[in-house]
């Protein structure tokens, strides 16, 4: 199921993109140019609702219900909320071995009772 509904969100989003680059705005006359371009209807200047205006808020609808579709199905998998990368980045560490990491680089330490004190080279 979600192989499949991502499979339809995906051609969604590309007729979706499609739809709108094939629109034109609506002052894309060559006399919006020299203000002419904006008209004062209720429906702005090109009337009622094309087809193309149509279609966009159809596969805009559809697409908002996809990606909240695939969203909760996610949750509910368990893929989401609770996890974190940076969970999983602290799980696939690996584990330092005994020593102290200045000393296997052949830093010779002095022992300070302050710990703001670096390490010295002798």
């Amino acid at each position: 199921m979600m192989t499949s509904l991502l499979t339809i969100h995906i051609l969604v989003s590309i007729i979706l993109i499609g739809v709108v680059l094939i629109q034109g705005g609506k002052g894309a006359e060559l006399g919006s140019a020299f203000g002419g371009g904006s008209s004062q209807t209720l429906f702005g200047g090109r009337g009622a609702a094309t087809f193309l205006s149509k279609m966009t808020t159809v596969v805009a609808i559809i697409f908002m219900l996809t990606s909240l579709l695939l969203a909760v199905i996610s949750v509910r998998r368990g893929g989401g909320g609770s996890s974190s990368i940076m969970d999983k980045a602290v799980e696939k560490t690996v584990p330092s071995t005994s020593g102290n990491a200045a000393e296997k680089a052949g830093i010779k330490t002095q022992k300070t009772d302050s710990p703001d004190k670096k390490p010295v080279r002798k």
